[in-house]
């Protein structure tokens, strides 16, 4: 991908992220009692629909994108060895994602107890 494209990714994955995170916020701080009902219950009833499975996943991918591609900017304009460091966060952002993922995808309350 061009610079131009991780730029314009940035941008755009950071105004997605903001509403997404925005709507998370609300959907659990604001509306139904506040921070005090969340627990594993919660989440269990949550991501039993899909389309919080879908949110949270999207989510997600989002956010550790954007992180990473922003951890490549900093190695691009800091790092002494970029390549070394380019394969750092590589490997670390696909290892997130990859448990992130299962986490969400795999998710089974009934497992746990």
């Amino acid at each position: 991908m061009t610079e131009q494209r991780l730029t314009v990714f940035m941008r755009l994955s950071g105004v997605v992220l903001a509403v997404l995170v925005l709507g998370y916020l609300y959907q659990t701080d604001l509306s139904g009692g506040g921070v005090q009902r969340l627990g594993f219950a919660w989440v269990a009833a949550r991501w039993s629909n899909p389309w919080w499975q879908l949110y949270d996943g999207v989510m997600l991918w989002l956010a550790l994108l954007h992180g990473a591609n922003g951890m490549r900017i900093i190695v691009r304009d800091y790092a002494r060895a970029p390549r070394f460091w380019y394969g750092v966060v590589a490997v670390l952002s696909v290892a997130a994602l990859a448990a992130g993922t299962y986490a969400i995808v795999a998710f089974n309350p009934a497992l746990t107890t």
